[in-house]
């Protein structure tokens, strides 16, 4: 597996101001407060503003679609009502935001599913400090190929085992083990090319595009706006969302650090009840067009609005002249009555068995006393019934992968590995 450390990225953390504040400074005050919210649900949404003394979270995101729930979160005055006192800080890369978090630098972060599997296997790391508390969305991710490539289409796999190896790509990914980077490999198997001279480099996301302009990669695997980014700028078009991937997988997490989920539970429970509500709002697609232009702000993802907007409602302008398509609740969501957000030890496993099938592990790892380790899965539950979200009953059933139709048993993961 290539690791090179390509284009650092530089710039200090930026902190986000939240919304309220900003309308505030303009003499507007909108964050609520003090007052009933009625965009809102949950517990807190109808209480003012207690006297105590909010209790400070840090938390990391990166520039992408999906950190939608956190930023709202703050936005809307979500965590303030809850007596948080929660800053969010821009992270330079996935690298970073797993260091931060190691190193206590941050309490949480939006965060790739997966990224607590790889770094407790080995694949980009070592240990079990990294700790799932929830899942923030699913679905929304794509592979982009440069317009080179524009015979292949949309989702033809034998086209693009064609075009692969007509000449010796490389292809980018987000970070070792991500999901990112596990879709990419996926999509390769799937496709029967001959990966031996195809070789796989990792670039933060908001670096994406500058890349593949500047010739350094033939097509990458992100989440968006960076998708849709490049089909704007005439760069390259979609070929495969993630969705037509693997309908409603897993996709970002709240990840938190052992020591702020050990030392601060019922912080991490508000923490995450704050996020709930916001993932219901934006699950109401009313809601989309104002999300699209608050995450499009330079403090967040700093892309245009109408990329992100378009997309987040399910509209994809493919590129290359592909006929648009149009997702109706598959496209990148938030919520789905609590079953975005419950984490899933069947998932653990069958993103721990695909690091042994991609040859990235040589032996199989202890799948469940890693899931087991990992997943806050007591501490979801309890904040889903103070919330009042039903919890999904499918924690170890089996699931179907949708792009070669195969179905995964958590219960038997070597069946999976095997799989060429």
């Amino acid at each position: 597996m290539h690791r090179r450390d390509f284009l650092k990225a530089g710039g200090a953390a930026v902190i986000a101001p939240s919304l309220a504040g900003l309308l505030a400074a303009c003499g507007k005050d909108d964050s609520k407060s003090a007052t009933t919210d009625t965009t809102a649900s949950g517990p807190a949404a109808t209480t003012a503003r207690s006297s105590v003394a909010p209790r400070k979270v840090k938390l990391g995101f990166i520039a992408l679609t999906d950190c939608a729930s956190i930023v709202m979160a703050k936005e809307l005055g979500y965590f303030t009502e809850r007596d948080l006192d929660v800053t969010i800080e821009k992270q330079a890369s996935w690298p970073a935001t797993r260091d931060n978090l190691l190193n206590n630098g941050l309490d949480g972060a939006h965060c790739l599913s997966s990224m607590p599997y790889s770094v407790a296997t080995g694949v980009s790391g070592q240990g079990t400090a990294l700790k799932i508390a929830m899942m923030l969305n699913n679905n929304g991710q794509a592979i982009t190929l440069n317009k080179d490539f524009a015979s292949v289409g949309y989702g033809d796999l034998a086209r693009a085992k064609a075009a692969l190896e007509s000449k010796e790509p490389t292809l980018a990914m987000t970070y070792p083990g991500g999901t990112h980077d596990t879709w990419l490999r996926y999509w390769l198997k799937a496709t029967k090319a001959d990966t031996s001279k195809i070789k796989i480099i990792a670039i933060p996301p908001p670096q994406m595009v500058a890349n593949m302009k500047a010739g350094a990669m033939d097509g990458y695997c992100v989440g968006e706006p960076w998708n849709a980014v490049a089909v704007q700028q005439g760069i390259g078009f979609t070929h495969l969302t993630t969705q037509d991937l693997w309908l409603n997988h897993p996709e970002k997490a709240l990840v938190v650090s052992e020591k702020f989920a050990t030392e601060q539970p019922d912080v991490l429970k508000d923490l995450m009840g704050a996020i709930l509500q916001a993932s219901k709002w934006l699950d109401d697609f009313a809601n989309r067009p104002k999300a699209a232009e608050v995450l499009g702000g330079p403090n967040y993802v700093n892309a245009p609005a109408a990329d992100i907007a378009g997309r987040l409602a399910g509209t994809y302008d493919l590129g290359a002249g592909l006929p648009q398509r149009t997702y109706k609740g598959d496209q990148m969501v938030f919520f789905r009555d609590g079953r975005t957000n419950a984490p899933r030890r069947a998932h653990a496993v069958w993103f721990m068995a695909q690091y042994q099938r991609f040859g990235l592990l040589k032996e199989a790892p202890p799948y469940m006393q890693l899931a087991d380790s990992i997943i806050l899965k007591d501490v979801y539950e309890n904040v889903a019934a103070a919330e009042k979200i039903d919890v999904p009953d499918d924690d170890m059933s089996p699931f179907e992968v949708k792009l070669d139709g195969v179905t995964f048993d958590p219960a038997k993961p070597e069946e999976e590995v095997k799989r060429r």
